[in-house]
């Protein structure tokens, strides 16, 4: 008993701290997620573009894309949720492209 409390305590903090740690390169201040655009839209928008999407999730308030460029490049790529805005490109840690701050 003396140990399982201590692992429980631990495993509750751990499991609480989660959704704070984005683990993706970007984070979006996008507001409410009832807001955003589908990601059936940004797969959509991106296919017309040439973009073969294998995956979409939400990483630190923004789309996190995976999939191949126009250019066949495998691809991990950040989206505004709001505006769809293209923000970063990334190659196996490499950065393909950043959107300049402002």
């Amino acid at each position: 008993m003396k140990t399982i409390a201590p692992l429980l305590a631990l495993s509750i903090l751990l499991a609480g701290a989660g959704p704070a740690l984005a683990t993706g390169l970007l984070t979006c201040e996008a507001g409410d997620p009832k807001g955003w655009v589908s990601q059936d839209d940004l797969k959509a928008r991106l296919g017309k573009q040439g973009w073969e999407v294998t995956k979409i999730k939400v990483d630190g308030g923004c789309y996190e894309v995976y999939g191949r460029t126009p250019e066949g490049d495998r691809v991990e790529a950040y989206f505004h949720p709001v505006t769809l805005e293209k923000l970063l490109v990334a190659r196996r840690g490499q950065i393909l492209f950043r959107k300049d701050a402002k």
